[in-house]
């Protein structure tokens, strides 16, 4: 009885371990049209972190800002369009 006893318990304890040791499962994966709206907010993200540099750029003329500016906006734009096509 004693023997049966240790056993059952040795038993037990290692099932309680092993079951321990298993991997939470995996997040689930996030839709296409939420990687999309992630990718948009780091796209305007971004856009505004760029354009503060241009606009606060102390050596830069006006005119220098306003042609970066207009690469800026088009750049943002082709990449807006593109990810609009992928939803």
């Amino acid at each position: 009885m004693k023997k049966f006893l240790i056993s059952t318990l040795l038993v037990l304890g290692l099932s309680t371990y092993v079951s321990a040791q298993k991997r939470p499962p995996a997040p689930p994966h996030p839709s296409k049209t939420e990687l999309v709206n992630i990718k948009m907010q780091e796209l305007t993200k971004k856009y505004n972190t760029e354009k503060k540099l241009i606009l606060n750029h102390p050596l830069a003329t006006k005119q220098m800002k306003r042609d970066q500016m207009k690469a800026l906006n088009e750049r943002y734009a082709v990449e807006k369009r593109l990810l609009k096509q992928a939803k």
